[in-house]
């Protein structure tokens, strides 16, 4: 016996000309045991009123009618928001006929001949439609949630910037000018003292100061780079030139022009994304060289740090908890950018950023990032 997958009697709509045919699979369904209620129309009109105001567990469609044909009634129900799945149950219409049939959507053929099998076919489209109709519940929740990912994302990676922001005012303003006058009372303090172990402390300590005074600025560059301000460009040459200086290792920026009119927040993405790629190169590269691309052509701002080190291990890069690649992809995301990451183990690494932009013309017409 073949059950209904629905937990109510199986409502069928069926299209068919022939009022004996109709029979036939009336007693066909009635054979099986199946719980269902038959509808029967006849006209393509009705078919249509039918469809689009009453739900059907199922729809069975003779090929040939008076006037129309089963394609027809399958373009008009294909456009309903939650069709139901359609069968051919005809003895006019052939194989390939039937199989193109399916291409385009219909659920499943059966041959009037055959109508003993008309309970189990009807069971399985039902089946597979209702399958399907999760899947796409499924992908459609998977999208929402991808979307309310970035947006948290999105908003994330604002308020860290903001908070960078404040931080670095906060360290500038308050420690730095703390700082630079505690270092001028020292400076006082040894030109006015004539006692030599006073004048060396006084020395040592002013050392120390003007240490705390370097330390604090490297964390205000780090946390948001006043260089900025100048471009894109002159920002990751900095990146780069800080990176040689503190590593030895020798970096190269090769950018496509001077100047790069980008929207603020796309400027920031290749920032990062720079600085982040240049810190993992300094932690785990150990390269002889490294080699910075930036370029903005045919719309899209591109941004390469490649390296000749060591490569990146598969295993490494599927880590759990490797978040500085992971944060760089959900970055690129939030520009409406996307993150190729290529490395050979003993070859080196390279990380490449690509963003839609605007033409130049247009980035200059709406101004400066700010």
């Amino acid at each position: 016996m073949v059950k209904a997958i629905p937990d109510h009697p199986l409502k069928i709509l069926h299209l068919e000309d022939s009022l004996a045919d109709h029979g036939l699979a009336k007693a066909a369904l009635r054979r099986s045991g199946m719980a269902f209620t038959l509808q029967h129309v006849d006209t393509l009109e009705t078919f249509k009123t039918l469809t689009a105001n009453e739900p059907f567990d199922i729809i069975l469609a003779d090929y040939r009618l008076a006037g129309f044909t089963a394609l027809d009634a399958w373009r008009h129900v294909a456009q309903l928001p939650q069709h139901p799945p359609f069968v051919l149950l005809s003895g006019a219409i052939g194989e390939t006929a039937a199989v193109d049939a399916m291409r385009l959507g219909i659920a499943d053929y059966l041959s009037k001949d055959d109508m003993v099998r008309l309970p189990h076919v009807m069971a399985r489209a039902i089946e597979v439609h209702e399958a399907r109709k999760m899947r796409e519940h499924a992908m459609a929740e998977l999208a929402a949630s991808q979307r309310r990912l970035a947006d948290l994302t999105e908003h994330l990676q604002t308020s860290i910037e903001k908070e960078r922001a404040a931080i670095a005012r906060e360290i500038h303003d308050d420690i730095g000018g703390a700082l630079t006058a505690v270092r001028f009372d020292i400076a006082w303090i040894g030109r006015h003292t004539h006692d030599p172990a006073m004048q060396e402390h006084a020395s040592a300590a002013a050392d120390m100061l003007q240490h705390a005074i370097g330390a604090s600025q490297r964390i205000m560059m780090n946390l948001r780079p006043p260089i900025l301000d100048q471009g894109l460009v002159a920002a990751v040459q900095w990146l780069a030139s800080s990176f040689e200086r503190r590593t030895g290792v020798p970096t190269v920026l090769r950018a496509s022009s001077a100047v790069v009119n980008i929207p603020a927040e796309v400027q920031l993405v290749a920032y990062r994304t720079a600085q982040e790629a240049l810190t993992n190169v300094a932690k785990y590269a150990a390269p002889q060289r490294v080699r910075i691309d930036l370029a903005d052509s045919e719309g899209v701002l591109t941004l390469e740090v490649a390296d000749d080190g060591c490569g990146i291990e598969p295993a490494m890069r599927d880590k759990p908890k490797a978040f500085g690649l992971k944060g760089l992809l959900e970055r690129a995301r939030t520009v409406n950018g996307w993150l190729d990451i290529s490395s050979q183990p003993g070859k080196g690494t390279s990380v490449i950023l690509s963003v839609p932009i605007a033409s130049r013309d247009n980035a200059s017409a709406e101004g400066e990032p700010q």
